[in-house]
């Protein structure tokens, strides 16, 4: 039913014009990116960067998927939008640290347009630094038609124009589209690369029924296992999109007000808490720090023999990464939600308003209660996605299934951007006065 909602507001969108400019433009923008994405890189022997690139294990894996395919074919968006991210992350954790940026994210648009001009700064930066990364760990997939300078500085430059391209994109989406334009350019990303990842599930499945029975039985049990595991794929979904949806409601009155011969106030209300507060941010963090070595050894150290050198290139195949993981997609689940969440500021906005929790006297002992819930909430979003993330890596591990490990992760990014597009089209739906998606 939650799927079939979603199709038919997809549906009654475009019905109404203005949306239907947006969606079109906002395809018009994805399907560029999927065209800038077939440019080579100047300099590169793609064969050659490509087996280097795969040297690099999870942290390599999981750039080509976020970035469509693209690392591998050493295009000008290889590096995706990665430096983005990052970049608009360490803005994010600054912006507690720092009064400055912490005043500006309270001046409302205009500050906010000044953080984000600060995000571009610092992704040019990050980019320039990466793309110098990738061409000294790759340096001997150059070609030599050109001298090795000039040959590293088109590389570092190509890469990097590739990254400021695609942010570009993803502004224009925010500015011009409908959704959230970095979200969609991840997003179709990964949908990009769902061909091959199922390719590969039933090559696996027909490989494991032909070691049973070589013959037309083996080829049926391998149909029967593909069928199998894609139930539990859309099990999965369907599992993952209850829980970003699920919230918990706390019951808010607001007291009745006389002015003059009019009555305001005295309704009841709610403030909605999200089970999933923290998206898959968690899981980016948790992700990022264990990758975080792994990527030191392929960069600088990838033809050493040293023991420690050795010991974090197979950090990720010990079962003390998987503790490690567990335990920092939960310690970074209540992290981002004290730094996202502020209890005191909604408290204080209730009893600005005249509201109040039943039960619950206004000031301290709401926004102490209000944290209580939503710590109480943390526990059950840190174990969701611990649970969604790391069964797929156990399987994929015990299965001998390359690239499975994301597969939790990236059911966390398509089902999150999916909803919010929905959420966004239903509110603008709302706008235009439209009412055929609430009949």
């Amino acid at each position: 039913m939650m799927m079939k909602g979603m199709f038919a507001t997809l549906i009654n969108a475009f019905r109404v014009p203005d949306i239907r400019k947006k969606l079109f433009f906002t395809f018009g923008i994805l399907i560029l990116y999927q065209i800038g994405g077939l440019i080579p890189v100047p300099g590169i022997d793609r064969v050659a960067f490509s087996s280097l690139v795969s040297q690099m294990g999870q942290i390599g894996s999981l750039m080509n998927i976020i970035s469509g395919g693209n690392l591998y074919a050493a295009s000008i968006f290889a590096m995706g939008i990665t430096p983005y991210i990052n970049s608009s992350i360490i803005i994010q954790l600054l912006t507690v640290a720092i009064p400055a940026l912490e005043r500006m994210q309270k001046e409302g648009e205009p500050g906010r347009k000044k953080i984000q001009k600060i995000v571009r700064f610092c992704t040019i930066g990050l980019a320039l630094i990466q793309a110098t990364a990738f061409w000294y760990a790759t340096r001997s997939a150059t070609s030599g038609y050109l001298p090795q300078a000039l040959n590293a500085i088109l590389i570092i430059l190509s890469f990097t124009a590739g990254t400021a391209f695609i942010m570009w994109l993803g502004e224009q989406i925010n500015e011009k589209g409908i959704g959230n334009g970095i979200s969609l350019i991840i997003f179709t990303g990964i949908v990009t690369r769902l061909p091959s990842m199922a390719q590969q599930l039933y090559g696996y499945s027909l490989d494991v029924s032909g070691r049973i029975d070589p013959v037309v039985l083996g080829v049926i049990l391998g149909i029967l296992l593909f069928i199998a595991v894609a139930c539990i794929t859309v099990s999965i979904i369907v599992f993952v999109l209850f829980v970003q949806n699920a919230e918990r409601r706390i019951p808010v009155q607001y007291s009745k007000r006389v002015i003059g011969r009019k009555t305001y106030g005295g309704q009841n209300t709610y403030i909605p808490l999200k089970v999933n507060q923290s998206g898959v941010m968690p899981v980016i963090f948790a992700m990022s720090m264990l990758s975080l070595p792994s990527t030191i050894v392929s960069f600088f150290f990838n033809n050493s023999t040293n023991i420690v050198v050795e010991w974090f290139r197979n950090f990720g195949k010990s079962p003390l990464y998987y503790v490690a993981e567990f335990l920092l997609i939960i310690g970074f689940t209540f992290f981002y939600s004290l730094i996202q969440f502020n209890p005191i500021e909604i408290s204080n906005n209730l009893q600005k308003n005249g509201g109040f929790i039943p039960g619950v006297r206004p000031g301290r002992p709401t926004s102490d209660y209000i944290q209580r819930t939503a710590r109480r909430m943390n526990w059950v979003d840190a174990l969701f996605l611990a649970i969604v993330v790391l069964v797929p890596t156990l399987l994929g591990s015990l299965a001998n299934l390359e690239n499975v490990w994301f597969a939790g992760t990236s059911v966390l990014i398509l089902t999150g951007v999916a909803n919010d597009l929905v959420k966004q089209i239903e509110s603008q739906m709302v706008t235009h006065h439209y009412k055929g998606f609430l009949d």
